[in-house]
């Protein structure tokens, strides 16, 4: 990463993908030679950015050169290409770090499967369907779902399992176990929707630029998707934040808007993260003294991260900020800053837990033709103002606030409106849930 950025991922048990590496063996292509040469070639680039870069020199007691030579081996005999991804991640999430983590090349198509799932407490839901794909007959919001591709599906397993087949070892198709919100249990196969890629993308520019434009493309897309929105309501501002990657300008022209209300309500629901230079300027338009995020535990003696104050140019108003289960690293400081200082309200379901900070390590293969992969390290731990750090534990807001089975059927959101409610205000709950319509990103 370019500076200093808190990236973006929550833990669970080790085991768990060494399972979910197992279970679809039957799915995948076998392996030939040369893959298997590349995949251990990128677990020893796994390890040496490990051995040189991560945080904790001892590895919290784990014997990490051991570790290598064995998933070296389980790689040797790993039957797909997907499986020895998943043994690469787990060969690092041995290390039970939210933010040490394997980013796998890209895969030449594009798997949609058609629907979003969501933790609220300890329950799993289908939040999001997509129209005009297999699952927009088959399965709706507010069904809860009680098993993934055979796997029960809990609180502490739920981003692994996203993470991998997503990520590691996407899928032709699901297998979900639902109950609907009037008790019915069933199970089903969902087909996922596939778009083919190029194989070999040209990034020289002799094609005419078409794939490096394509990728243009793709970006602005996505950056269109995480813009930032906000919605003016009487002394009411709500600002929806979608990620802390924001230019100081930008955050300080939101907030010279905040200072026109009343209050301001920050939603954080789905925001991963980010750069910690945007939490830096968002804390200095709130407070009127410079302000310690946490201290860092590294390697070597660091410094605290500092967010400095704007001085008068501040919001004074009420402030109340919304959390859930997908809250994470800058998503999650902030709330917690925001209660450690008596600043504000925060409502809505408990965070990720998974802050630290890390920095990204880009990596390839090939001469002429490029493979890319990448692995985020840790190389801090955060320990905040009362002493203790939010990895595996998350903010516990002061309000919990869960919808319900049945409010995802109707398409209310009991958080916001609860939050308008804080503000002096009423509003009803299906109104607030169309405030920030939701927008899929193009297939």
């Amino acid at each position: 990463m370019a500076g200093k950025t808190i990236l973006r991922m929550a833990c669970a048990a080790t085991l768990l993908l060494a399972a979910l590496a197992s279970a679809t063996l039957h799915s995948q292509q076998k392996m030939d030679n040369y893959d298997r040469d590349r995949a251990r070639a990128i677990l020893r680039d796994a390890y040496d950015n490990v051995k040189k870069h991560y945080y904790d020199t001892k590895f919290h007691g784990l014997d990490i050169d051991a570790r290598f030579h064995e998933y070296d081996q389980k790689i040797a005999d790993a039957s797909s290409l997907s499986q020895s991804f998943g043994l690469i991640a787990g060969f690092l999430d041995g290390l039970n770090d939210s933010h040490t983590f394997f980013t796998p090349p890209a895969r030449p198509y594009r798997m949609d499967y058609g629907y979003r799932l969501q933790m609220y407490g300890n329950d799993c839901f289908v939040t999001r369907v997509r129209p005009g794909t297999d699952a927009e007959s088959k399965v709706h919001p507010g069904d809860q779902v009680l098993g993934y591709n055979k796997f029960n599906v809990t609180r502490e397993d739920f981003w692994k399992m996203s993470y991998y087949f997503n990520s590691l070892a996407p899928q032709r198709g699901s297998m979900l176990e639902i109950r609907d919100p009037s008790g019915q249990s069933r199970q089903l196969t969902i087909d996922a929707k596939v778009r083919e890629l190029k194989k070999v993308l040209d990034l020289t520019g002799q094609d005419g630029g078409g794939d490096l434009w394509d990728l243009i493309r793709q970006q602005e897309n996505s950056d269109h998707v995480v813009r930032q929105r906000w919605v003016d309501a009487g002394d009411v501002m709500i600002w929806k934040m979608p990620e802390f990657y924001v230019e100081d300008r930008e955050v300080d022209r939101i907030f010279n808007d905040a200072r026109k209300h009343k209050t301001l309500i920050l939603d954080l629901r789905g925001n991963p993260g980010g750069a910690v230079v945007t939490l830096d300027r968002m804390l200095g338009n709130l407070f009127d003294r410079d302000l310690k995020i946490a201290d860092r535990v590294g390697r070597k003696e660091m410094k605290p991260e500092i967010a400095k104050t704007r001085g008068g140019d501040i919001f004074t108003g009420q402030l109340i900020v919304l959390v859930d289960s997908i809250s994470a690293s800058c998503a999650e400081l902030f709330p917690r800053i925001i209660q450690l200082e008596h600043r504000g309200t925060v409502i809505g379901d408990r965070t990720a837990g998974a802050v630290m900070e890390a920095r990204h390590y880009s990596g390839s293969q090939g001469a002429d033709t490029k493979i890319f992969y990448g692995f985020s390290i840790t190389d801090a731990d955060l320990t905040m103002k009362d002493g203790k750090s939010l990895e595996h534990t998350g903010v516990t807001p002061d309000e919990i606030v869960l919808p319900t089975a049945q409010d995802l059927v109707t398409g209310k959101d009991p958080v916001l409106a609860r939050a308008i409610e804080l503000a002096g205000h009423k509003v009803d709950p299906v109104a607030a849930g169309k405030m920030f319509p939701f927008e899929w990103l193009s297939n």
